[in-house]
C-alpha cells in the first residue's frame, strides 16, 4: 500500500502508484471525503459539470413545474 509523509507545511506528494491509479496530471485538483466509519476517500476531481453535458436524454414531453412539484410531494408523502 503507498503511503506519504506530511511536510511542516501540511502538503504531501501523491505516490506515482495512486496518480496513476486516478489518472491524475499536474494541476488536477483532488477531494477528500470523510467516510461513515471515520476513513477518508480520495476522489479524482478531473472533470468538469459540462463533461456531463449529453449524457441524459431530454424527455419527450416537457414537465411543467407544477407536475414536478405534485410528483415530488406524491413521493414525499409514500414515505
Amino acid at each position: 500500500m503507498p503511503s506519504a509523509t506530511l511536510t511542516s507545511r501540511g502538503r504531501i506528494t501523491i505516490p506515482a502508484q495512486v496518480r496513476d491509479s486516478l489518472g491524475l496530471k499536474p494541476g488536477d485538483r483532488v477531494h477528500f471525503f470523510e467516510m461513515s466509519d471515520g476513513q477518508l476517500a480520495m476522489v479524482a476531481a478531473t472533470h468538469s459539470v459540462q463533461s456531463l453535458k449529453g449524457m441524459i436524454r431530454k424527455p419527450r414531453v416537457a414537465m411543467s413545474v407544477e407536475d414536478m412539484n405534485s410528483a415530488i410531494a406524491a413521493q414525499g408523502a409514500d414515505t
